[in-house]
């Protein structure tokens, strides 16, 4: 499976309007995220709504929408909401951008598109505690590593890796 190919004069319209399509809907979903759990009592946060447009974005549209989805949707949110906090904002940025180089690098190296969302997933979210660890406290580790979260984690973790596997497995046989 070749995800490096990208050569302009092969991006048709329905790709760019595929792409715009999901970044309105990533707008949306990190816009009201914070409002549908507070109607419904829910931790919505926990399946991370950023992590699942992006991986969205690299199952359905061009590794350029990722980046862009990305690099945007905590400034987004950020610029919105006033959440998560500036220094948060950037690491999650990081974490995410982290999440997608790592994840097309991997399967380049590998073309296991499974392990290479769980690896990048897992790395990604390795060197954003470590950031918390050194610029915040042990204290908001321990708050975000409750076992709920966690919890949370993995199975959105296994979920979003096993959905890349079946779309892009599927997209390969295709093509």
């Amino acid at each position: 499976m070749n995800l490096t190919k990208c050569d302009i004069s092969s991006i048709h319209t329905r790709d760019v309007i595929k792409g715009l399509l999901l970044d309105i809907v990533a707008l949306v979903v990190v816009y009201f995220t914070p409002k549908i759990g507070q109607l419904v009592h829910l931790p919505f946060y926990m399946v991370e709504p950023m992590r699942l447009m992006v991986v969205l974005s690299i199952a359905h549209s061009s590794r350029a929408n990722s980046y862009l989805l990305a690099l945007s949707l905590p400034l987004f949110s950020w610029a919105v909401s006033g959440h998560p906090e500036l220094f948060k904002m950037l690491v999650m940025t990081g974490e995410i951008t982290i999440n997608v180089f790592l994840f097309y690098y991997l399967v380049r190296k590998n073309d296991s598109v499974f392990l290479s969302m769980i690896i990048s997933i897992v790395v990604s979210k390795v060197l954003c505690y470590i950031f918390y660890f050194v610029f915040f406290s042990m204290m908001f580790i321990r708050e975000e590593a409750e076992p709920s979260f966690l919890i949370a984690q993995i199975i959105s973790t296994l979920v979003f890796s096993f959905y890349i596997f079946f779309v892009l497995r599927k997209k390969s046989q295709t093509e």
